[in-house]
């Protein structure tokens, strides 16, 4: 599988900001990523804004980037992926297999103890 991360090259400080923190995190933890710029390529932006689930849309305009996919299915924007890594859950969040002795895959050994 591999996590799909829909970015915009030309973006503003706050985005981009974002957008680096969610690769940062992908590269130094070794998840297989794509990085698909939708600032470049509309089909990339039309994939993104028809991949965006209803109710995960802003009540008005399109969904801003970072938009986080694994292959087809969506995981959620930067705030998820944000809340998902404070909560040591991202690659729940993905829908990933944490690795052993990570403090995710800690964390669920844990929960399954009690």
């Amino acid at each position: 599988m591999c996590v799909n991360a829909a970015c915009a090259a030309e973006s503003g400080i706050c985005i981009k900001k974002q957008q680096q923190d969610v690769m940062g995190f992908l590269a130094a933890n070794k998840i297989e990523y794509e990085e698909c710029d939708i600032a470049a390529n509309e089909a990339n932006r039309k994939w993104m804004r028809e991949n965006v689930p209803e109710e995960s849309r802003p009540a008005t305009g399109n969904p801003l980037p970072p938009q986080i996919f694994n292959e087809e299915k969506y995981c959620g924007d930067y705030e998820a992926f944000f809340d998902a890594r404070e909560d040591n859950a991202v690659y729940a969040f993905l829908g990933l297999t944490a690795p052993p002795g990570s403090k995710e895959a800690e964390a669920q050994a844990k929960k399954a103890q009690q």
